[in-house]
């Protein structure tokens, strides 16, 4: 399903999001020129041993906060597009009550759309947890 684009809010991508995967806890709280920005409230069921957030649940905020950034790059909810790849690197452990990501697009093609994400918790955008880079790719117009 595709949304039209006049429809690209920050509540239209989290009512998507929720209707097509109810089970995810990431939302959406910020759109603009190519970026976008995911907050999820950290629970226990995110915690490994040791108190830290676990790197599943930061590489899942990344690939989330990627494909919002992709509908911001293409001025449209596009529900298939689709991760094509996404590698992640770790920098330090991810510890705080809220896991926050940015993705910036930063290429988009006919076909793709490249992205580079920061991770971090809690109010502390300056030390970032991990970085990620991907590419969604976008399906062809029919």
């Amino acid at each position: 399903m595709t949304t039209e684009p006049s429809a690209l809010t920050v509540a239209a991508i989290n009512a998507e999001v929720s209707q097509s995967f109810p089970g995810s806890h990431h939302r959406c709280v910020e759109i603009g020129d190519r970026y976008a920005i995911t907050r999820l409230d950290v629970d226990e069921s995110h915690i490994r041993p040791g108190g830290f957030i676990s790197g599943p649940t930061q590489f899942a905020a990344a690939d989330a906060v990627l494909w919002y950034a992709t509908f911001a790059a293409l001025g449209r909810i596009e529900q298939m597009a689709l991760t094509s790849e996404l590698s992640i690197r770790f920098l330090r452990p991810a510890v705080g009550e809220v896991l926050w990501a940015r993705a910036d697009i930063d290429i988009v093609t006919r076909r793709s759309a490249v992205g580079t994400v920061r991770v971090w918790t809690d109010d502390r955008p300056d030390r970032i947890t991990a970085t990620a880079q991907g590419t969604y790719a976008i399906p062809m117009a029919k």
